[in-house]
């Protein structure tokens, strides 16, 4: 009989004790990367058939509304200009293009620790969105969010392990200026967080400026353009199947500056896309294809996210149903067709329809989020904070959404079955003559970190120790370490010299 492993002293104070100390990031049972992949909601015929009617769709259908340069460059690759204005893509044209598209994706971080790499089914939870309002947990009420809250948003960011990367989650509404709402949201992002960072531009005309911006920050163009730290969210299409000129014209400038672009399409299931669920994939899928052409006719290669985000209505009232199964199983299978293509793909989940952050949005939250990382699902946007079907923004909630996020990961990494993991020797040596329980052991206290994952702000304790210790209230103890978080200094703030240029030649709103 294999000797007993031997009991530690201390017992519930040597697991509180240990389960205290920080880990290294690659001895955390949950990080950014972990391999998805293993839910499929698509069979391998209806991947196939998916694709094909996309292939359908841009030969028959095709895309309006493409600016004139998008139309020479798309032309040019072999994309045909119809007497109704629409391009039209061969399929020939359509597998080119995929065979030049890049299929292995670094997005950088200003700190290399937080470089995202999007091969495969690896998995990333992080935010996005443009809400308009942020949610006042206190007076439970929306105001119109600003460039602080963004920038709050950023710093809350960048202390959540579980959130790997922030795109901009909302609009900076104190900024009338488009403009300088444009380099403020690049400014008040950066200076909060070393993780990628995507933003829009409204304007081709802001990108200079933009750019710009990014050199100053970099240390200079050939800086940035060797980890180009910031991305470009690109609403290129607006379904159905038609070019967002403007956007398009963004896009262009961006490749030219090198800076990575998500090639979004954002159609609603019954109103701006097909009501099936089979039928908004298909169109979310013929509009990024496109996109595709349209980025590797440029440049080819050049990193791009196939970002398929179709989204969901209730039909007996027409508002977005965010945080619905429905909602969930488009993402998953959108993810399926990314891995289909073998390319670097984003789609939304983890968004809530509740106004607050209560049972609701927690059900809401981990459903999709839960779906989307087992999807094997790259980036997974608008993971946490998020309510009010996109329109309002919550940072508590985007603290609760680290530990939401951190149990998704959990189920994302699955059950490693080696043989100590069956534990048989273990078993033995507890149930032949020893203590008939397995917490003193030595496995279990060297496990207790990197086999579970604990929440941050969960409350796990016995209705008698939650009363001993006043009853407390999840959203306060969020609402606590905002505030802790946000007393301290940014941990990603700029040199100070590089600051006042960037003053000196922008109107940053921001105070110093």
């Amino acid at each position: 009989m294999t000797a007993r492993t031997s009991r530690r002293a201390g017992g519930r104070q040597a697991r509180q004790a240990l389960r205290a100390a920080p880990l290294a990031k690659d001895s955390r049972p949950v990080r950014a990367g972990l391999e998805g992949g293993t839910y499929k909601p698509l069979t391998p015929e209806g991947m196939e058939r998916i694709h094909q009617a996309a292939l359908d769709a841009l030969e028959q259908i095709g895309l309006a509304d493409a600016p004139p340069s998008g139309v020479e460059i798309m032309t040019k690759a072999g994309a045909i200009l119809g007497d109704d204005g629409r391009l039209r893509f061969p399929r020939a044209l359509v597998e080119d293009m995929l065979s030049k598209a890049a299929k292995d994706i670094t997005l950088c971080a200003r700190d290399p620790q937080h470089d995202l790499n999007l091969a495969g089914s690896r998995v990333h939870y992080g935010t996005a969105g443009a809400a308009v309002h942020m949610v006042d947990v206190d007076g439970r009420e929306y105001r119109d969010s600003t460039v602080q809250d963004l920038h709050d948003a950023a710093r809350i960011v960048d202390q959540l392990d579980n959130i790997h990367f922030l795109q901009r989650p909302m609009v900076c509404r104190d900024i009338p200026d488009n403009r300088e709402m444009d380099l403020n949201s690049i400014y008040a992002s950066v200076t909060g967080t070393k993780k990628h960072i995507g933003v829009s531009f409204t304007e081709p005309d802001f990108v200079d400026d933009g750019i710009e911006l990014l050199h100053m920050i970099a240390g200079g163009e050939d800086n940035w353009r060797a980890r180009p730290f910031v991305s470009n969210s690109n609403c290129f299409v607006v379904p159905p199947m038609k070019f967002a000129t403007e956007s398009c014209e963004v896009m262009e400038k961006v490749i030219a500056a090198g800076m990575p672009v998500l090639l979004l399409s954002a159609g609603m299931a019954t109103a701006t896309a097909p009501p099936t669920l089979a039928g908004a994939i298909v169109q979310a899928v013929a509009e990024c294809l496109a996109g595709v052409v349209y980025v590797n006719a440029i440049k080819p290669g050049h990193p791009a996210i196939f970002g398929t985000w179709p989204f969901v209505v209730d039909l007996r009232s027409g508002a977005m149903s965010g945080g619905s199964g429905e909602q969930a199983l488009m993402t998953a299978g959108c993810a399926q067709m990314h891995q289909f293509y073998g390319l670097p793909g984003g789609a939304a989940a983890g968004f809530s329809d509740a106004k607050l952050p209560d049972m609701q949005a927690g059900w809401e939250q981990m459903c999709s989020n839960v779906m989307a990382g087992l999807s094997g699902l790259n980036m997974v946007y608008e993971a946490a904070g998020m309510h009010a079907s996109l329109l309002g923004f919550c940072h508590e909630s985007l603290i609760l959404g680290d530990d939401i996020i951190g149990q998704a990961l959990r189920c994302v990494r699955g059950i490693e079955v080696t043989e100590d993991a069956v534990s048989l020797d273990m078993m033995r040596s507890v149930c032949l003559g020893g203590p008939g329980h397995y917490l003193g052991e030595d496995q279990t206290l060297s496990l207790m970190q990197t086999e579970y994952v604990y929440p941050t702000l969960g409350d796990r304790t016995s209705p008698k120790e939650w009363a001993e210790v006043g009853k407390p209230d999840l959203v306060q103890a969020a609402k606590a370490r905002k505030e802790a978080i946000l007393a301290e200094r940014s941990r990603a703030h700029l040199d100070p010299e590089v600051d006042a240029a960037i003053r000196a030649r922008f109107n940053i709103h921001l105070p110093k």
